[in-house]
């Protein structure tokens, strides 16, 4: 259900509005989905916020465990070489 409301807006961002609501049927249309599309990128953005926030505090133990796999590596490699 949409409800009708009135925002008021500068006089250039109306303009721009008005260049860039030709693909839609009214400018509300295409306010809707620009908004609609900020809020998915700010979305995206906290989530990426917090799996950066979650990688960083489990660096360290990352960090060790390719470590540990490289050495690994090395190891089975230098155990094949004739």
């Amino acid at each position: 259900m949409k409800n009708k409301t009135s925002i008021t807006l500068s006089e250039d961002l109306l303009d721009a509005v008005n260049r860039q609501s030709g693909d839609y049927k009214s400018r509300s249309d295409f306010i809707e989905a620009a908004v609609r599309a900020y809020i998915v990128s700010m979305e995206r953005d906290a989530r990426n916020e917090q799996d950066l926030s979650i990688i960083n505090r489990r660096a360290d133990s990352l960090n060790e465990e390719a470590a540990d796999v490289l050495d690994y590596q090395v190891r089975l490699r230098n155990e094949e070489s004739p």
